[in-house]
Order: C-alpha cells, then structure tokens, then sequence
C-alpha cells in the first residue's frame, strides 16, 4: 500500500547560481558573453588549423578536436542556464535531464582523456623526436581520438545507467545551474552508495589514469629539457608545452576536486562553483591560452587576418 502512495519525479527545478532577479540579469550578460566568446574563439581556432598547411601535424589535430570538443560541452550546458536565467519556468524534465546529464559527462570525461592524448603527444615529439612521425602518423591519431570519445561514450552510459536506475521520489528541486551526477544523486531516495563506488571508480579510469599519464609525460620531459645543452632549445621545448599545461591545470584541478571526493563532504555552493570552471570557464580559456601562448597559432592567425585585411 506504501508503494501505491509514492509519487516518482518527473522534473527537476533548477536554484540556478542566484534567486536575485538583478543578479540573474548580470549573470545572463556574463555567461552569455562568455558561451559567444567560447563558440567564437573556438570555430576560429579550427578554420585557422583547417587553412593553414603548416599546422597539418597531430599536435594540430588534437588541438582541432579539443576546440570541437569544447563547444560541444559548453552548448549542452549554457543555453539551459541563460533560459532558466531570463525564463520563469526554471524546470527540466526528467528524460531531458538524463540526455544532459549523459552529453555534459560524456564531453568531460572525452577531454580528460584526449588531454592526456595531447600529454602524450608532446612527450613523443620532445623526447623521440626522430620516432615522432612514425609513432603518431595520422592513423595512430585517428585512432586515439576514436578511444578517446567511445571509451567515454560508453563510460558515461554505465554511470548514467546507474544513475537514473535509483528511485527519484521528492524532493525535485535540484541546486545546481545543469544537470550533473552529484547533484541528482542528492535527490536519490535511497542509499547511493553503490552508484556513488561506480562513479569513483570510473573517475579513477577516465579521469586519474589520463591525468596519471600527463604527470609521467610531464615528468619525462622535464628530465629531456633538463638534459639539453643549449638554452634556446630548452625554451622552444617548454613553450611547446606551455598551454596544454595550463589547460591541464585549469580542467583537471576542478574536475578532480569535483568527482574525486566523497558526496558526503561535498559543499552543494561550491560544487555549483567548480562546475562553472570547468564548463564555461575552461573551454572559453582553452583558445585564448593556445592563441597567445602558441606562437603558431599566434603567427598564422595574423597570417589569415592579413590576407582578409588585404583582401
């Protein structure tokens, strides 16, 4: 008879980052500005790898990815906050919050692991220079990145599989900006702590294993550039390194922070906080560092807008 009386949810409502009108007004400006710029710099920093022939070499064809990757990831996130920012209806269904919950985890987990690709990459050209084109020929790339999105296609799938297995009976307001595993997790009204081991312990495959890869890559290549007799060979070494570690740093600290922690200790503001980083902070930050920081990307962006401005 108990079992007759529950009422299952079927949508979630959304606290978003702030109840204050004013703020939400600002918050939709900034954020707005912020998913423009990160669809913008990304889309140009493909065309500028896709017309500049000098930039057909792996490093490229990551960087190319991870560009595509970003805009994915932010796109199936921003646009339901700035909706729920301007709308009155701050709600989501549940099969809608389970495609996001899938597509946001899924585009995650492909940059922790296509980051560790890139690491991977750098350490290959730097310290086997002379291997390089044969160890990562077009082919070996192709299918990198091919791993890199099915394994976490697949990963995201079980998670999200265990995830939405769980009875969702009330409360239905959920105090996040999107739908993400912890935070629909805490709406469960039932033990999580099977699902909550499932998804630990493919953290520690998707994101710790890669971030594991980048810390030996990185740690490799210090002892190369170490073991260099000229300075200026040194520098072009660690210049070539110089973004990618700076996104690595960035993405990585707070997805760590975010799904390697025990629920129990995790702080509901605050989560909605590191989730900002490393879905709208990052990917808008990833063109900006490789295009200032990357002297190629650097020189042929000026290249192609000379042509235009002649033109």
């Amino acid at each position: 008879m108990e079992k007759a009386n529950v009422t299952f949810v079927t949508e979630f409502i959304f606290l978003g980052l702030s109840s204050q009108p004013k703020a939400q007004l600002i918050l939709f400006i900034i954020f707005l500005f912020f998913y423009l710029l990160t669809v913008l710099g990304n889309l140009i920093i493909i065309t500028v790898i896709q017309i500049e022939p000098h930039l057909q070499t792996p490093m490229y064809f990551f960087l190319t990815n991870l560009s595509f990757l970003d805009i994915c990831y932010t796109t199936t996130n921003v646009p339901q906050m700035l909706s729920n920012m301007v709308g009155k209806k701050k709600t989501i269904s549940f099969t809608g919050c389970a495609i996001q919950m899938y597509f946001s985890l899924s585009f995650g987990m492909i940059e922790c692991v296509l980051l560790g690709v890139m690491a991977y990459d750098r350490y290959v050209a730097i310290c086997a220079p002379l291997h390089y084109p044969v160890i990562m020929n077009r082919h070996a790339c192709i299918q990198m990145v091919i791993i890199s999105w099915t394994s976490s296609f697949l990963s995201s799938m079980v998670i999200n599989a265990f995830t939405l297995s769980l009875p969702y009976c009330g409360p239905h307001v959920l105090n996040h900006f999107f739908c993400e595993v912890p935070s629909v997790l805490r709406l469960a009204c039932t033990d999580t702590s099977v699902t909550e081991l499932v998804v630990f312990i493919f953290s520690i495959i998707i994101v710790f294993i890669p971030f594991l890869l980048i810390v030996i890559s990185y740690a490799r290549i210090l002892l190369s550039v170490l073991r260099m007799r000229s300075a200026a060979g040194r520098l072009k070494a660690l210049s070539t390194c110089a973004s990618h570690l700076t996104v690595v740093v960035l993405f990585y600290g707070t997805a760590i922070f975010m799904y390697m922690r025990p629920q129990s200790k995790s702080s509901r503001s605050g989560g909605k906080v590191i989730a900002v980083f490393y879905t709208v902070i990052t990917p808008m930050l990833n063109p900006l560092i490789y295009s200032l920081r990357n002297q190629d990307v650097k020189g042929a962006l000026k290249k192609v807008i000379s042509k235009h401005s002649l033109a």
